[in-house]
């Protein structure tokens, strides 16, 4: 294959989000998609404000096919090697919508269930929280300052997580609304 037969390259705003803030990169590659497929956990940021901010920016820029990435994704695409071949390898991605059992969300709370809903991104559209007590409380995007994504639906060990909508939807209607986040 030559140049000219390769298939034509975009430029990305790849964000990673650890919580307290982030690292961004401009990452060339022919799709989105080989760009989240390729790096665990970033996000290819498409908001149009952003993108104009981040055009100030001093960015890094980068090939997702360079034999050496700059720092922080090369640990990232070291990550999601290590993930690829993994039985649930992507077996999320591409959904709109995923309901995850998960434990453990927040790092000051270790005794509490969270049954999340998550849309395609891997941010939380509604969430309940059970609580070690029987509690469980519900709360949604207007309650929460952040909404960074909290799963990368590549992630292999997702699937073993993933619960029925029925279920989500059940503990939803039991729960009372959390306003602690206010």
């Amino acid at each position: 294959m030559t140049d000219a037969d390769a298939a034509p390259r975009a430029r990305f705003l790849v964000l990673h989000d650890y919580g307290m803030g982030g690292l961004w990169w401009w990452v060339r590659a022919e799709s989105a998609r080989e760009v989240t497929e390729g790096l665990a956990e970033v996000e290819v940021v498409d908001d149009p404000e952003t993108l104009e901010r981040a055009g100030a920016w001093d960015l890094e820029e980068t090939d997702i096919d360079a034999p050496v990435l700059p720092g922080g994704l090369e640990e990232l695409r070291a990550r999601r090697d290590a993930q690829r071949g993994r039985p649930g390898f992507g077996a999320l991605a591409g959904r709109d919508v995923a309901h995850l059992r998960l434990g453990g969300l927040y790092e000051d709370d270790d005794r509490s269930i969270y049954l999340v809903e998550v849309g395609g991104d891997g941010r939380r559209l509604r969430q309940v929280e059970l609580t070690e007590d029987g509690t469980a409380l519900r709360s949604g995007p207007e309650d929460w300052v952040f909404n960074p994504p909290v799963v990368d639906l590549f992630d292999p060990g997702l699937p073993e997580k993933e619960m029925d909508r029925e279920e989500f939807e059940a503990q939803w209607r039991r729960a009372h609304h959390d306003d602690s986040y206010l």
